[in-house]
């Protein structure tokens, strides 16, 4: 019986265990912001309570940037540039796409949200999808929306935004 339980028990913690961390480890679209994360020191913070919304870049996203970018940001002198670039992805709080669209809807067409960064991204919808325009004017679109975790929500983004 007491085998049992446990099976019950350790069933329940890895339901609870999928964390944004779990889930972008698990994703190989995301190798490069999981690297990312790793290099920053940022794991176990984006594995707490939360909740947090990830607009998380794809490897595709990262290959974007000008050559050797990532690398140059992997080296240790730059963890704060890093950490700085990671944190401008994620706002505090659970946001679906339902409640993006909805808060852009309200917004008259625009939703700023403040990053955990400290910086703002500005939210539009364009062509049905949610826009993510930066501090400089970039812009990315959401690619796969309310990819779940357990301790909030991962958008899946088609280019890294920029902080300024």
């Amino acid at each position: 019986m007491a085998d049992s339980t446990a099976v019950t028990v350790d069933s329940t913690e890895t339901v609870a265990s999928t964390t944004i961390v779990d889930v972008a480890v698990g994703n190989p679209n995301f190798t490069t912001l999981v690297a990312a994360v790793k290099a920053a020191g940022l794991a176990e913070t984006l594995s707490g309570e939360g909740p947090f919304t990830v607009f998380a870049p794809t490897n595709a996203a990262f290959e974007k940037l000008p050559a050797g970018t990532v690398d140059g940001l992997l080296k240790p002198e730059n963890l704060e540039k890093l950490k700085g670039l990671l944190t401008y992805h994620v706002v505090a709080g659970k946001f679906d796409a339902a409640a993006v669209t909805d808060a852009i809807t309200k917004g008259n067409g625009k939703y700023t949200v403040t990053t955990v960064q400290g910086g703002k991204i500005d939210l539009s919808l364009k062509d049905g999808n949610v826009v993510l325009t930066d501090a400089n004017g970039s812009t990315s679109t959401v690619a796969i929306a309310d990819v779940a975790a357990s301790n909030g929500v991962i958008h899946a983004i088609d280019t890294v935004v920029m902080p300024k």
